[in-house]
């Protein structure tokens, strides 16, 4: 079975911020980010790795690097990834329920 290519969306909130973007841009560790931007480029190739449900229609990629980084997402379909927001494991439950309200928010 052949992995099946992924749409990357961001989301955005109603100002038009993208709380991923902030999230990711803001990290001081360069290699963080650049194993991060890596695994997204293997996500929109069809490898999703490493990834579980946290509830309420929302998944987290885990990356294991520094303090466990996390992408926290929804899928519709087969095709569409997304990225709700990103953290590590110490603030992973804060994390968690926003992505989820931002999931909700996406969803209306």
């Amino acid at each position: 079975m052949s992995a099946q290519p992924r749409e990357i969306e961001n989301y955005r909130t109603l100002d038009e911020r993208s709380p991923f973007e902030e999230w990711l841009n803001a990290l001081r560790d360069s290699k963080a980010k650049n194993i991060i931007k890596a695994r997204l480029r293997r996500i929109a190739l069809g490898n999703l790795g490493d990834y579980r449900s946290v509830g309420s229609g929302v998944c987290e990629f885990r990356i294991d690097y520094g303090p466990g980084y996390r992408i926290y997402f929804g899928q519709i379909g087969t095709r569409i990834v997304i990225l709700l927001c990103g953290g590590d494991k110490s603030t992973q439950q804060q994390d968690i329920r926003k992505a989820i309200e931002y999931w909700e928010d996406y969803r209306r």
